[in-house]
């Protein structure tokens, strides 16, 4: 034998095939090959191993002690690759596999629910998994491999991890349909315009809050905030009760559906609040995390 030798799938499933069936022929039907190709093969295993397989006789081969002696770990060799063949085939076609995501809990709220539940009803056998993390644990389960993508906007991404727009978004003021600010003749606000008026946002150091007080400074406006809230969802309540309007991001608003409240987008400057896909740099996706992310696009665009 060769030292360097190692038979090959193709061999080996030439050699089982011959060994169950006896005639060069019969194994060639049922690998769907010729008959001089199943020669070829059993010939090079032999010459390989330098050991004859079969005694030819003049009606079928009859395997020898050699044969005999492989038999067993060829068979085992052979179901170790169909099973792994079988697993992979199982996974792209999504008969069975995982999901695993980060997500805020406030964007999770309305962007999950449609497209988790006709996920599971097209894939029962995906299993999907949603750590719901605090915006400034986001990019850190992403880039530590805790999760396979995360969706939300992150603050600072940095060069560690990519984003896909998966959804585009600003900030707005939601406000009451008797506020000032909701004049049917505004079709928009100015940061400008917000001086004067109690609002409500978010605490310092929560998600959108730096952007929201870096932009009102940057526009020469001093805000008058009266409550500070940890969910956007506070936020709308307060709101709808006659607390003051909201600045939040209008995705949030918009789900929402509260016919009562007004949703105008801040402009000069128009602050942009894209909801992306965020992936660590250099990872690729399952089929099952692409299938998913395929299904939440169609539901947002349906929606």
């Amino acid at each position: 034998m060769s030292p360097k030798f190692s038979p090959t799938i193709k061999q080996l499933r030439a050699f089982l095939a011959v060994h169950q069936l006896r005639k060069l022929g019969a194994a060639a039907e049922k690998l769907y090959v010729t008959q001089s190709a199943v020669s070829m093969l059993i010939r090079q295993l032999e010459d390989g191993l330098g050991a004859r397989l079969f005694d030819r006789t003049t009606r079928s081969l009859q395997p020898t002690a050699a044969a005999a002696e492989m038999l067993a770990t060829a068979e085992r060799i052979l179901r170790d690759v169909d099973s792994l063949s079988a697993g992979f085939r199982e996974l792209s076609t999504l008969q069975r596999g995982r999901v695993c995501l980060a997500i805020t809990p406030t964007l999770a709220s309305f962007l999950m629910p449609t497209a988790i539940r006709r996920f599971g009803q097209a894939h029962p056998q995906v299993r999907v998994v949603v750590d719901d993390c605090a915006p400034d644990q986001f990019v850190s389960r992403i880039i530590g491999e805790h999760v396979d993508f995360g969706i939300g906007t992150p603050e600072r991404p940095g060069a560690e991890v990519e984003t896909q727009t998966l959804l585009r978004d600003h900030l707005a003021l939601v406000c009451t349909r008797d506020h000032p600010l909701a004049a049917t003749a505004k079709k928009a606000v100015r940061w400008t315009d917000l001086a004067g008026h109690p609002v409500i946002t978010v605490r310092p150091g929560y998600g959108i809050r730096p952007l929201i007080d870096g932009t009102a400074a940057g526009a020469g406006v001093v805000l008058e905030i009266v409550n500070e809230v940890s969910f956007l969802s506070t936020a709308l309540w307060m709101t709808a009760c006659g607390m003051g309007p909201s600045i939040m991001p209008s995705a949030f608003a918009r789900a929402a559906g509260d016919p009562a409240l007004v949703i105008r987008p801040i402009t000069a400057p128009r602050v942009s609040r894209d909801i992306s896909v965020v992936t660590k740099r250099g990872r690729s996706l399952s089929a099952a995390s692409q299938s998913f992310i395929d299904a939440l696009r169609r539901a947002l665009k349906e929606g």
